[in-house]
């Protein structure tokens, strides 16, 4: 998963995802014999599908802390699992880069089939482009592969037939489908936002004009075409915007900066608020809502291509409350909010289409987030607020950009974290765990199964 964009002109906030989850590692002699763990998933699942390239080269491959080594090696939670159940170490089922325009070039994507690790950053439940891909339109050139988990699951079958019934299968996925249903309500909020703050600013620059309709025309006209130009910058389209309205009779005394500065703070208030209220009012249709639609799409294929097909242990991870990371706790309430609701959604449409179906355990990852977020003391965290890598490093920047807002731990090691000691903090970037993060999340995991006893 990465960062969800602002919403630009429209509204001032910036909408971001994140993950984690929850606590006792000690391996035991599991109670079942499984031969195999399967797991379905996102970058929260990702053992090193794009650990290719320059990824590899700059020490990443992982959306953690990567290359670590003794007491908190760099694992994330699936391989943490696949010691406790004892059978051997997962591997990324496909590897490669699509994108030609970073990172030095596109890295041929290879299948793995003796691999059974089938989760990718920036996968989605259905929808073949998800956040990262060279298709995405509004994300980084890093060329992610993002197989939806409906294509990983008939990959995992095309190779075995079936399932065997003596896997542990892992399935977590629906936060790549939060951010891009938000990237489709910052585009039309922010449409809206735009809408507003260009017809205010028209109507303004206008009204001291001989003839208001007529310079009305004219200003919108120059105001449109340079907003259509390559390389327009919101200054660009003010300056044509008074340029126009200046030259109109009767109203040069727009030309003084003293005079438009006001209407272009006032048309700027109108366009935020008009996006705000687009968002707020639109954020159930097309955020929450469809939230729900994807939970109930992965459950009917848990149920159908998964068990229907023959596995007998599932564990299926819900969504951590993505609200309440360094990300978007840094955001408006509004927007908190909103994020929230999606979660909360989505998790309960997939647990009520999960409901009794033998086989399927589902593992509470927002409950427990939110009580480490809570008393992180209590799962032994330091910090729970700020990132442990540097995102201002210029690696750490490559596949998203070199902010510190957009920085990813896809390339995080030992040799870019922040200084001092950041072995237990819960979030790597402001959206991944750190190993300890991941720690914590196979040990909720591990919880789980011991009590179903399947541990």
């Amino acid at each position: 998963m990465r960062q969800f964009k602002i919403l630009g002109i429209a509204v001032a906030a910036t909408l971001l995802v994140a993950a984690c989850g929850g606590g006792s590692d000690s391996v035991q002699a599991p109670a079942i014999k499984y031969t195999s763990l399967v797991s379905f998933g996102d970058s929260l699942s990702d053992v090193g599908t794009y650990k290719v390239g320059a990824v590899a080269a700059l020490g990443g491959g992982t959306y953690s802390v990567n290359g670590i080594t003794g007491v908190l090696p760099s694992k994330n939670w699936t391989e943490l699992m696949a010691a406790q159940i004892g059978v051997a170490a997962p591997c990324p089922a496909q590897t490669g880069l699509n994108s030609a325009a970073a990172l030095g070039g596109p890295v041929a994507v290879v299948d793995q089939p003796s691999c059974r690790n089938y989760a990718q950053g920036g996968a989605r439940v259905t929808d073949p482009v998800g956040p990262g891909s060279a298709s995405a339109p509004v994300n980084s050139p890093l060329g992610q592969l993002t197989v939806p988990i409906v294509t990983q699951i008939a990959t995992h079958l095309g190779r075995v037939g079936s399932f065997s019934g003596t896997e542990l299968v892992t399935v977590m996925a629906g936060g790549n489908d939060a951010l891009r249903l938000l990237d489709t309500l910052v585009v039309n909020a922010t449409a809206a936002g735009s809408q507003a703050f260009a017809s205010s600013l028209i109507s303004q620059l206008a009204a001291g004009a001989t003839n208001p309709v007529t310079a009305a025309q004219a200003i919108g006209l120059a105001l449109q075409t340079e907003a259509n130009r390559v390389g327009h910058t919101d200054q660009s389209v003010v300056g044509a915007a008074v340029g126009a309205a200046a030259i109109q009779p009767g109203n040069s005394a727009v030309a003084n900066p003293a005079v438009y500065d006001p209407m272009v703070a006032s048309a700027q208030a109108a366009g935020a608020a008009a996006g705000a209220a687009y968002a707020k009012a639109n954020g159930a249709a097309e955020a929450v809502f469809p939230m729900g639609e994807a939970g109930k799409q992965l459950a009917a294929y848990i149920k159908t291509q998964i068990v229907g097909k023959g596995a007998k242990y599932v564990a299926v991870v819900n969504l951590p409350d993505l609200s309440a990371t360094p990300s978007g706790k840094g955001q408006s309430v509004d927007t908190q909010g909103l994020i929230l609701n999606m979660v909360i959604y989505f998790n309960e449409v997939l647990a009520y289409e999960l409901r009794d179906i033998a086989g399927v355990q589902i593992i509470d990852a927002f409950t427990e987030a939110r009580s480490q977020i809570a008393d992180p003391t209590a799962y032994g965290l330091t910090n729970v607020i700020t990132p442990a890598c540097n995102l201002n490093a210029p690696a750490n920047g490559l596949a998203t950009s070199p902010t510190a807002e957009n920085g990813t731990s896809l390339v995080c090691n030992a040799s870019n974290l922040k200084v001092g000691d950041v072995s237990k903090y819960l979030f790597a970037d402001t959206v991944h765990p750190t190993p300890y993060g991941y720690k914590l999340l196979a040990e909720l995991v591990t919880r789980n199964l011991t009590r179903a006893g399947w541990l």
